[in-house]
């Protein structure tokens, strides 16, 4: 099963794209798409297209997104929303299914502690990936989402393999 991980952000959204076949894993690709445009209509139509290339180029076959947490910062918040919301057209115009996972949910499953900081996520993903040359902490986010949606059955790993032991 081939999984896109988005991790959504404005200006700097991570897309990471590995296949899980059970409980093995394989980086494929990463990267971060980066908005571009004099308004937020322009960013947000700039991620949209890069978004939409990178699921041209890969053919996932599911998808996997960060929920959005709720801060202080209302107005920052809704423009994160609307990132999101973007990144989910685009999954849903592919015709994928997604997955949503909360970012502690993410940090648990490929770290092993729900509050870990960006550098412990990046280190765990090169240690379940060896080899993998990180774009950017966007990037190795949006690997760690994906490998949680393989772990959590999304992609027919870990979950999955289990649900057929028990069958």
């Amino acid at each position: 099963m081939r999984i896109l991980g988005i991790d959504p952000g404005l200006r700097h959204m991570g897309w990471g794209v590995i296949d899980a076949e059970g409980p093995r894993l394989r980086h494929i690709a990463n990267g971060v798409c980066h908005s571009s445009g004099d308004d937020l209509a322009a960013r947000l139509l700039s991620m949209f297209e890069q978004l939409d290339a990178v699921i041209a180029t890969h053919g996932p076959q599911t998808a996997a997104i960060e929920q959005t947490f709720v801060n202080k910062d209302g107005a920052g918040t809704l423009k994160l929303g609307q990132a999101r919301g973007v990144a989910m057209l685009a999954v849903a115009r592919a015709g994928l299914t997604v997955g949503e996972y909360a970012p502690n949910s993410v940090k648990k499953t490929v770290v092993g502690v729900g509050h870990a900081d960006k550098r412990q996520v990046a280190h765990m993903v090169r240690v379940q990936m060896p080899g993998v040359v990180l774009a950017g902490p966007d990037a190795a986010d949006a690997l760690a989402i994906a490998i949680c949606h393989a772990h959590h059955g999304g992609g027919g790993g870990l979950a999955a393999a289990l649900a057929k032991v028990r069958a």
